[in-house]
């Protein structure tokens, strides 16, 4: 083949492969564009006491009254990284989730995979421990739980331990031995005394204060400035919010109703929660365990933005989490939209 000829082969080849990426390129917009309603909305939730407003929104039918046509199937996981592997694998479209598997999948995906679209839930976990134990120093050569690794609790946890002078890694070695263990099984084993303690969400730690007789050394409400951290947000797929906005401006709706719901019923709260909890888990909390638990968590749709960078360092510094910018880690528009004057901040990590 003469030098014209392969010129000429190469431009061919070239325009081709431009058309092809023009015709790859326009399908992803297709793809990204708006679609309308969808059909159906999968939502994943804990249940926690934390998640209380996904708990009343379902036990009262307000997200299901918010979605209208749109069918709401839901999905129960045990903490957030099980429910980011579902939501990055496209089984579910939404979920209540802690914010730092929010983090990570983010990071990870670079900001490809998720947003933040609310708050949900601040406050709510705690350290607790058996008797004998009162100290930071106390934990040496002991083992606590987690309910995952690399959920919020987890990295709260591991960062906790390393300011108090610790070594621990992710596979369970160190001065303390981390076991990342189901919230129900940890209440059996710190029951029969293979657990010295554990980092857990509400209501897990009233469950262990109440039910199984141990005791909060440490608050993480005291671990914060005037006690503030996001414990919950609301987690959308990104390529489900480009699809479907209105559909999730419908969540939206539901979800801050569903908040409201519990402000203008303080009474009720825990009425509701029980049912919902009851349902999902085949069986009620004791009245003192919701109670208590309760009274450690409040309810916000403000996704406490301003918390994320120090919630990034912390995942670094427990080992758990790469290095990585969360900058458009929140897509506050269509929230704010719905609060008029009452807007929330997306700290500079997002859109508002």
């Amino acid at each position: 083949m003469n030098t014209r000829r392969i010129a000429a082969t190469i431009t061919t080849l070239g325009l081709i492969a431009a058309m092809m990426a023009g015709c790859a390129s326009g399908a992803a917009s297709a793809e990204s564009a708006d679609q309308g309603p969808a059909e159906e909305l999968r939502l994943g939730y804990f249940a926690n006491v934390t998640h209380a407003p996904a708990l009343v929104g379902l036990q009262e039918g307000l997200l299901q009254a918010a979605l209208g046509d749109t069918t709401l199937s839901t999905e129960v996981f045990n903490a957030g990284p099980a429910a980011i592997e579902a939501l990055s694998a496209g089984a579910i479209d939404a979920t209540y989730i802690g914010p730092n598997p929010s983090i990570n999948t983010f990071i990870q995906s670079r900001g490809e995979a998720a947003r933040v679209i609310a708050g949900a839930a601040t406050g709510g976990a705690a350290l607790v421990v058996r008797d004998g134990i009162s100290s930071p120093q106390d934990l040496t050569g002991k083992t606590l739980a987690t309910p995952q690794l690399g959920n919020t609790q987890d990295v709260a946890l591991r960062g906790w331990l390393k300011k108090q002078g610790f070594q621990t890694n992710t596979s369970g070695g160190g001065d303390v031995t981390i076991t990342p263990t189901e919230n129900a099984q940890t209440f059996q084993l710190f029951k029969d005394g293979q657990l010295d303690g554990a980092w857990l969400p509400e209501p897990w730690v009233s469950r262990l204060v109440v039910d199984a007789g141990a005791k909060v050394l440490v608050d993480e409400a005291d671990e914060w400035p005037d006690g503030q951290f996001p414990t919950t947000v609301l987690l959308v797929r990104k390529d489900f919010l480009d699809q479907h906005p209105e559909t999730v401006s419908k969540l939206l709706a539901g979800h801050a109703a569903s908040v409201q719901w519990i402000t203008d019923n303080p009474t009720q709260v825990a009425t509701v929660v029980n049912a919902q909890l009851a349902a999902d888990t085949g069986k009620p909390l004791a009245d003192a365990v919701i109670a208590r638990a309760l009274e450690h968590v409040t309810f916000s749709v403000d996704p406490h933005a301003d918390t994320f960078s120090t919630l990034v360092e912390n995942g670094i510094q427990a080992g758990t989490q790469k290095q990585g910018s969360i900058a458009g880690l929140f897509d506050l528009r269509l929230l704010n939209a719905q609060l008029g004057d009452a807007k929330v901040s997306a700290a500079g990590l997002g859109e508002e």
